[in-house]
């Protein structure tokens, strides 16, 4: 029995993070978990970037509100639902998603919180478990499905390399080059063929 997981940003939507930088003109908030794998160490960095100039959640709500899906991600992801179970796995925060689900009609999502202070300020985050996207698959398997999974960053290599079929999507040539063991691809309709061929569909 499958189940599919997949990374959010930079595989169903464009990176968050990236967006605020650019309409917010903070060129230090681009970097991502393609380029720093410690996530605790690029939250902590983020955060402290925000408060440095007084911005807060409503400032990114605002950006995120004109953020649409990469283009073809909602067309793949009915696609994918008609045949798979389907979980989004991310290291994004509910208090950011809410505009972006809605525009792929509401797929299931786990991610992490925010911690928010009176004044909108983000002050700290809190995981839902430690090594989610890792600890997910291996959760899905504990309890008997086979994971197939897609993702672009460093973070999503564990996630990957533990699942029946992991794919680099849209990844940078670095990461592709230095882990050749995983598949790779920058359509959906070729990630698609992927997932149905392990599937046997």
């Amino acid at each position: 029995m499958f189940i599919t997981c997949l990374d959010m940003e930079g595989v169903v939507t464009p990176e968050i993070w990236i967006a605020f930088a650019e309409e917010s003109g903070i060129p230090e908030l681009r970097i991502t978990t393609r380029e720093e794998p410690d996530y605790d160490k690029l939250m902590k960095y983020r955060i402290d970037i925000l408060r440095a100039h007084k911005l807060g959640i409503r400032e990114i709500r605002e950006t995120i509100s004109r953020v649409d899906p990469l283009p073809g991600a909602k067309e793949f992801l009915h696609e994918l639902r008609s045949f798979s179970q389907v979980i989004i796995v991310s290291d994004t925060f509910t208090q950011f998603v809410g505009p972006l689900m809605e525009k792929l009609d509401r797929p299931t999502l786990f991610c992490n919180e925010l911690v928010i202070g009176e004044d909108g300020m983000i002050t700290d985050y809190a995981l839902r478990c430690a090594g989610t996207k890792l600890t997910t698959v291996q959760g899905l398997q504990h309890m008997g499905f086979d994971t197939i999974a897609a993702g672009d960053s460093l973070n999503d290599l564990g996630m990957l390399k533990a699942s029946s079929l992991g794919v680099l999507f849209r990844s940078t040539e670095e990461i592709k080059k230095a882990h050749p063991e995983l598949p790779n691809t920058d359509s959906y309709q070729e990630l698609m063929a992927l997932i149905k061929g392990k599937m046997g569909l």
